[in-house]
């Protein structure tokens, strides 16, 4: 059964730091893209990070750079976000998605994506 599974959200204070993970079942992450969403009370949904589906891909969106980081473990068929130096701002639910391969980048519009996960809360506050 193909499924996408997030966890790793909750609540920490500005400056913190969380890992999510993706946990993805009934495909190859080496076939495939993943994406990191986000989407914030009363916001559109935005791409934060992805990978590519050989791995040595990596986009990050700007307000993210720096402080984030995404990988995959291919024998867990899991893959992290790592986040750092969080800010309020980056308060929302996200959510990990599958996305076809695609040679020499990863980053694409969220409805090339075809399976999304439930989703995972993120909030960070004072």
């Amino acid at each position: 059964q193909l499924q996408l599974v997030e966890s790793g959200g909750g609540s920490v204070q500005p400056g913190g730091s969380l890992r999510l993970s993706c946990a993805a079942s009934g495909f190859t992450l080496d076939s495939y893209t993943i994406g990191w969403f986000r989407q914030a009370p009363g916001k559109e949904r935005e791409a934060v990070s992805c990978i590519s589906h050989s791995g040595s891909i990596t986009h990050y969106r700007d307000s993210v750079k720096g402080r984030f980081t995404i990988s995959r473990d291919i024998a867990k068929s899991t893959v992290y976000l790592q986040m750092n130096s969080l800010k309020p701002e980056d308060t929302a639910v996200y959510y990990c998605a599958r996305g076809p391969a695609m040679f020499g980048l990863c980053s694409m519009p969220a409805p090339r994506y075809d399976y999304w996960g439930q989703g995972t809360q993120v909030t960070v506050s004072s």
